[in-house]
């Protein structure tokens, strides 16, 4: 890091003035993290009621000002806004001269790289993409969540470590993400933690219609150590009816399913599809086995198999 009174901002001046374009859940939070390092939040920009209550509850006595004043005030600007949203915004801060020489214009987008802010770039801006891979809660818990959280990384080589050192300002862990990956990086994100919460509340749902009264007490433990295992084993970790090839088991799921909850039930196969595929690819499901269990998931549980066999 420089020493010299006018600091390079490639490599980061020891404190900076933070700007957040988007006060929805994550840019408060990141915000709030960089304060604890030592730099200072200036302003924000927010429009919803939702969004000035996230903003007055993690960035006390930080003004709301339009995004064009948040670049005024800020040397680091947050841009924390929806993906879909992003591309225009970008156009629209350099477009009307919003964005300033050796200022750090941060997004927090999955899906995007550092390309999106080109438009900032051509305006003497220095591009950064920084991606939590974290859900958040527009709580104060954020903050705490963020320490030992991955962070997306991707900006041009010569930022490489300017990035990587705010990460690490705010408690993360580094990845850095070749541009063109930045898609494939986020479907996998979203692939486990987005479904995992549509996973889990229809199972909650599912156990409540069968009489279970603490289905969240009952789903903890098993969810808890499901993922832990799979974590550390990956696939090994499979077990289960379909991981067994018990199609009897299977079937009588399926015909439960379309009893009680068949909104359910598209999901449920396409599931045991899946996981059918890769419990045969990595030996766990006899091929003997799975000619049944196939069957059944081809038909959709309308077959003749048995119904009897433990589900755990």
């Amino acid at each position: 890091m420089s020493t010299s009174q006018q600091p390079d901002p490639r490599d980061r001046p020891a404190r900076l003035t933070v700007g957040v374009v988007g006060a929805g859940r994550v840019g408060p939070a990141l915000a709030a993290s960089l304060q604890l390092a030592g730099h200072r939040p200036v302003a924000a920009s927010g429009v919803s009621d939702a969004s000035r209550r996230r903003a007055a509850l993690l960035l006390p006595d930080v003004p709301l000002v339009p995004p064009a004043e948040v670049l005024q005030r800020a040397d680091l600007v947050l841009l924390t806004v929806p993906d879909d949203t992003l591309p225009d915004l970008v156009e629209g801060l350099a477009g009307t001269g919003a964005v300033r020489p050796g200022q750090l214009i941060v997004h927090t987008s999955g899906r995007y790289g550092a390309k999106v802010l080109d438009p900032a770039l051509r305006a003497g801006a220095l591009p950064l993409a920084l991606h939590p891979a974290m859900t958040f809660t527009g709580t104060p818990v954020d903050v705490q969540r963020l320490a030992g959280c991955s962070f997306g990384v991707t900006a041009p080589e010569e930022l490489r470590l300017a990035a990587e050192a705010l990460v690490i300002e705010m408690g993360g862990e580094p990845e850095w993400i070749a541009e063109d990956m930045r898609p494939l990086y986020h479907a996998a994100l979203a692939l486990g933690a987005n479904h995992l919460v549509t996973l889990v509340a229809q199972s909650m749902e599912l156990l409540r219609a069968a009489g279970v009264e603490a289905p969240d007490r009952m789903l903890g433990p098993l969810l808890g150590a499901a993922l832990d295992n799979a974590l550390r084993s990956g696939d090994a970790a499979l077990t289960g009816p379909v991981a067994r090839g018990d199609a009897g088991t299977v079937a009588a799921h399926v015909d439960q399913l379309r009893r009680h909850a068949p909104q359910t039930v598209a999901g449920y196969l396409a599931m045991a599809r899946a996981t059918a595929d890769r419990a045969l690819a990595h030996g766990l499901l006899k091929p003997e086995l799975a000619e049944d269990l196939l069957g059944v998931l081809a038909d959709g549980g309308h077959g003749t198999h048995g119904t009897e066999g433990a589900a755990g």
